[in-house]
């Protein structure tokens, strides 16, 4: 009898197993269909119908497709160059919208002022695009709209948050001041249509604005939405390191009032500390995750890290104008430059659209010199000759530490997640590298995680968190999302000086049951889709399809 031509068979393959103590299984064979994993079973004990495809795995690790918990992968995600670094990390699977800034939903149908509401799309592709880049296919509407751009036209799935900033964007622009009750009912509103569009949570960017303007009933408000679904509030806290403590106590009051699950982005600074802080959370009941990544190097845009919140980052044609003036200047070298003393030799360029664009890895003192020009005379002028678009990669404080790094990623309420930025000509490296440094560092070589460990923490916990049903385990009546890795060979290799190199030691890369990557190649298939909490497909709606 043959089998379906849809039938894979998996041959030889070691699985994450809990109880063994290198946390792998013996050899195993995994048969699939129709892109579901139906059977797992010792090497060769599996009956193999005629004709049936089969990828021999060699004794690599057979991994449940990664899960990038933290990316901003919205618009590069559907880039070849980009799609080939995540499946050479074994990364299948994106959750975007982070930080609160996001191309959806662009509009309020509600706002009072018609045709004259703000145009939230269009101010978040201006205000991050340093960070998100320009999506080459959504014009508009809503999270529908945008998760329809990723079905069958990358390999990579996508689910994606509700960024909150965009929506209050939508809702009031950028007034510096809370939500009037109207306008807190239109951004619950809208936060209600996108979860039942499709999103897997909702997320804060507290640092930036407008979401910074925001009170905490407001964001008690949003958090009630994602609540009453099972989701999760995922925040940019309002501050790190020596702000951390207040920030995360702020987070934890949201969760308390709402009832939501909270995952923070980028947890990093002091790990004692930090931990502390999830423990007592979790102690007290609430529902508490966190994502970090592998280095001790940040990347944003200019001027989060150069410019006071007075100025309106967010209104960048205004920003700029007010850059100009002399009287700005003079205010910004008298109050606020001399406490960034300690920062410009820690800058490092890293996207300068426009006349600048040499600057590009270059320190923030290097480009002064070249520009004969003081470190924060530079970097007004690149971001005034960048139109505040201007990007960088920056060390953070010794707070931070390697073994802080390690520490946190032992916790048990970690997730991976790498916080990449693709644009730029030297972007940081954990686009290129994030997961497969997990694995050679904090697997291979010090013996942070088993593989099984690394499973929970990669694979398991981030499908879990957002309701991606079916994913994150390699068993029968899983989607058969899964990546081939060689344990002795999976490596990182971008650094900080050549950040584009893609990780080697992955070759092979199922999604779907669909051979996305073979011998290390894109084979062109493009079986990647919009993923929804718990397999829930976006409501039928005139104009689109179901």
């Amino acid at each position: 009898m043959s089998a379906p031509s849809s039938t894979l068979l998996v041959r030889g393959a070691v699985l994450p197993h809990e109880t063994s103590p290198t946390g792998l299984s013996a050899p195993a064979d995994l048969s699939i269909v129709d892109g579901t994993v139906t059977q797992v079973a010792p090497s060769g004990a599996m009956r193999v119908p005629a004709g049936v495809r089969v990828l021999d795995a060699a004794g690599r690790v057979a991994m449940p497709g990664f899960v990038d918990a933290h990316v901003h992968g919205e618009a590069a995600v559907l880039d070849e160059d980009v799609q080939h670094v995540m499946l050479r990390q074994g990364v299948t699977s994106i959750v975007v919208g982070q930080d609160g800034v996001s191309f959806a939903p662009t509009a309020d149908p509600s706002h009072p002022d018609g045709d004259g509401r703000p145009d939230a799309g269009r101010w978040a592709s201006g205000y991050f695009a340093a960070i998100n880049g320009d999506h080459p296919t959504f014009s508009g509407g809503g999270i529908a709209e945008l998760l329809a751009t990723y079905d069958g036209t990358t390999p990579i799935n996508v689910a994606t948050l509700v960024p909150h900033g965009t929506v209050r964007y939508a809702v009031t622009g950028n007034a510096d001041r809370p939500a009037s009750a109207d306008e807190l009912a239109r951004i619950v509103a809208l936060t209600e249509q996108a979860f039942d569009d499709g999103a897997c949570g909702v997320s804060t960017g507290l640092e930036y604005v407008p979401a910074a303007y925001a009170d905490e009933a407001e964001l008690v408000a949003v958090a009630r939405v994602a609540a009453a679904r099972g989701l999760p509030h995922v925040s940019h806290m309002r501050g790190y390191e020596d702000r951390a403590g207040t920030a995360f106590a702020e987070l934890m009051r949201i969760a308390s009032a709402s009832g939501v699950g909270t995952h923070v982005s980028h947890y990093h600074g002091p790990a004692a500390e930090l931990a502390s802080y999830v423990d007592d959370a979790l102690a007290r009941g609430l529902d508490v995750t966190f994502d970090s990544y592998p280095y001790l190097r940040g990347c944003s845009i200019l001027s989060m890290v150069a410019l006071p919140t007075w100025l309106p980052v967010a209104d960048r044609e205004r920003a700029v104008r007010m850059l100009g003036d002399p009287a700005v200047l003079d205010r910004l070298h008298r109050e606020h430059f001399p406490g960034l003393a300690d920062l410009w030799e820690r800058v490092t360029m890293a996207n300068v659209p426009g006349p600048l664009r040499w600057s590009e890895g270059l320190s923030l003192p290097a480009v002064a010199a070249e520009l004969g020009l003081s470190p924060a005379q530079a970097a007004v002028e690149l971001l005034v000759s960048s139109g505040l678009r201007a990007g960088c990669v920056f060390a953070q404080p010794a707070t931070n530490s390697a073994e802080s790094v390690r520490a946190l990623l032992r916790h048990p309420a970690h997730v991976g997640g790498s916080d990449a930025i693709y644009g730029g000509g030297m972007p940081h490296p954990r686009g290129w590298g994030t997961f497969a440094r997990f694995l050679a560092e904090h697997v291979r070589v010090r013996g942070d995680w088993t593989w099984s460990e690394a499973r929970h923490h990669l694979s398991t916990r981030p499908a879990a968190r957002f309701g991606l049903a079916g994913r994150g385990r390699l068993v029968p009546g899983s989607v058969a999302d899964l990546a081939l890795v060689n344990p002795d060979e999976v490596q990182d290799v971008a650094t900080y000086d050549a950040p584009r190199r893609p990780a080697v030691g992955v070759e092979d890369v199922l999604v779907g049951g669909v051979r996305v990557l073979r011998d290390g190649h894109l084979t062109g298939e493009l079986p990647g889709r919009a993923l929804r909490p718990e397999g829930r497909r976006a409501p039928e709606r005139e104009g689109t399809s179901p």
